[in-house]
């Protein structure tokens, strides 16, 4: 398959275009197998799928170089995935298991990877937007131009320490993103219900903070949005606020039924604006891809996701004196 332009818009090759596709759909596998684990007890405590918004992270991390850095909240195995962290060892981790990032004890929300510069998954709404704010001025500091992602959502974002970092951020200059994945449901409140400002972007406004609002099932669109902002973090213009428009098409975790929006609502996303159908679609119709080649991938996909699963039940449980580690640090 030649490395061929999709168009002049989106201006990536066909190999790009390839990895995206690839990228998105092992999010969408393992997410489908994490929910099965979880069904079959193997996973505990919460689990919050990223399941229709692989467009978001894997837009983003399109944009990045070594040294960059990420920090999010609890719904949060895409990213993992997407800055290349092992699959087994994320699954090992929902699984309480010893080979897992966090060597267990993490669990779905508390996991890390200092290789990769991700760092978590947080539980407390919000609460890592302040630590991606601490990320960026380390780097500010140190004089080099690394750029942090700092991710939220849209029921996070009337989070009052948001708009403390939003005045630190600004104030210092620091180069971070900062990324309001929206998906239009905190938990199960609509952001027509919650929110008074339509458009959660223009709240960096006050703070002199530039941004936009980005079609979040749209790799591409995420792409071209991601290189704009990273360009301005790293010519030391300050920060920049990218409101993503996703949506997810399970509930806000697995123990969510959903009851709050209709199925035809749901249907309705994955019918018409799935983004990793719409990539499949870019590369059939442009002859980048045949349906054999996808299969291929899908297929192989589906192995690294089965292995990830079987590394996670044959991993073993952390022992009992690892309740003990972890704890403090060597100042």
């Amino acid at each position: 398959m030649a490395a061929k332009k999709t168009s002049k818009k989106s201006n990536v090759s066909a190999d790009e275009l390839l990895a995206y596709y690839r990228d998105m759909l092992l999010i969408r596998r393992f997410e489908e197998k994490a929910g099965q684990l979880y069904g079959m007890g193997l996973i505990g405590g919460f689990c919050h799928l990223y399941i229709g918004q692989e467009a978001v992270v894997v837009g983003l991390e399109s944009a990045t170089k070594e040294g960059d850095k990420r920090i999010t909240s609890y719904r949060d195995h895409g990213h993992m995935l997407a800055c290349g962290m092992d699959p087994n060892g994320v699954m090992a981790e929902l699984t309480g298991r010893e080979g897992g990032y966090s060597k267990g004890k993490g669990g779905s929300m508390h996991m890390f990877s200092k290789e990769k510069h991700f760092y978590g998954g947080h539980g407390i709404v919000g609460a890592q937007v302040p630590l991606g704010a601490g990320l960026a001025f380390s780097d500010k500091y140190k004089g080099n131009d690394n750029v942090t992602f700092a991710y939220f959502g849209d029921g996070a974002a009337n989070q009052g320490q948001i708009y403390e970092t939003f005045n630190m951020a600004a104030l210092w200059d620091l180069p971070v993103i900062f990324v309001i994945e929206n998906n239009q449901y905190a938990m199960g409140t609509s952001q027509a219900r919650s929110t008074s400002t339509p458009d959660l972007y223009t709240r960096g406004e006050a703070f002199g903070i530039k941004g936009e609002i980005v079609d979040g099932m749209d790799v591409l669109a995420v792409k071209e949005a991601s290189e704009k902002a990273v360009a301005h973090c790293r010519a030391g213009k300050g920060p920049y606020v990218l409101e993503v428009k996703t949506y997810r098409y399970r509930g806000h975790s697995m123990s969510d039924p959903a009851k709050y929006r209709t199925r035809d609502e749901v249907q309705k996303m994955r019918d018409e604006r799935d983004p990793i159908e719409q990539v499949r679609d870019m590369l059939l119709t442009g002859k980048h891809a045949t349906e054999d080649d996808l299969k291929a991938i899908d297929k192989e996909i589906k192995g690294v996701v089965n292995e990830s699963a079987e590394f996670a039940k044959e991993s073993p449980e952390p022992d009992l004196s690892e309740l003990w580690t972890d704890i403090y640090t060597d100042a």
